[in-house]
């Protein structure tokens, strides 16, 4: 079931209330963070890099390649070496990406969108190149009204730079949109961003997320639908 996560709020949100949903996309569209890490395993293994403990992961979860690879490799990077890095491990990714399947319940709650409709956007951290072929494999090539970069705002999460301006770019205010994420530093931007934060758990434990404050934690769309009584 879902869980409020937040108090302050009077009374339960209905969908009807809301202008627009903003999606991250990785963990949040598709529950595919192992795959991610699964490539991060073999790009370390290659460069005889040390796995990261687990709270060093969790707070990089979410965040741009330009802020992933200094951290891994203990030491600053030169753009050629950040984008070379960066090219190398989403290649590894994208030969895993035929495992990429939705969330539970997606297409439902996007039919329960258009129903109500509500505009659409992501907010990613993700790399141009892999947006489109993830799309693609969750059959939402061309769904999304407005589709945001980290890599286009100043700052990336966990600053809310890039979910405010996906709702600039849908025509909203962001204290008119629902904002979803699975990760610390996307919550904390959805957060700040003033939208309705939605955290589903598909990469970290709903006890876990409850220390990232969002109004509400869900394990997948079907639970999100039964918190806005749909």
């Amino acid at each position: 079931m879902s869980v409020p996560a937040r108090t302050g709020r009077s009374r339960m949100p209905r969908l009807a209330d809301y202008k627009a949903v903003v999606f991250d996309m990785d963990g949040t569209l598709t529950p595919n963070m192992h795959l991610h890490e699964e490539a991060f395993t073999i790009f370390r293994d290659k460069y005889t890099i040390a796995t990261p403990d687990e709270a060093t992961i969790a707070s990089l979860s979410g965040k741009r390649n330009s802020e992933i690879f200094p951290v891994l490799f203990g030491r600053p990077l030169s753009d050629e070496e950040l984008l070379a890095y960066a090219d190398e491990k989403e290649t590894l990714y994208r030969t895993l990406m035929h495992h990429v399947h939705p969330v539970k319940g997606l297409h439902a709650f996007l039919k329960h969108m258009d129903a109500h409709g509500l505009g659409s956007a992501i907010a990613t951290s993700a790399p141009h190149g892999n947006v489109g072929p993830t799309l693609e494999r969750l059959q939402l090539p061309a769904y999304f009204g407005a589709i945001t970069l980290g890599s286009e705002v100043k700052h990336g999460k966990p600053a809310p730079d890039i979910f405010i301006e996906a709702a600039r770019r849908l025509g909203h205010a962001p204290q008119h949109c629902i904002g979803i994420e699975d990760s610390f530093a996307g919550l904390q931007s959805v957060r700040d961003s003033g939208m309705y934060t939605v955290a589903i758990a598909t990469t970290h434990t709903a006890s876990e997320l409850a220390a990232a404050k969002p109004d509400v934690i869900v394990h997948d769309y079907e639970e999100l639908m039964r918190h806005f009584a749909l």
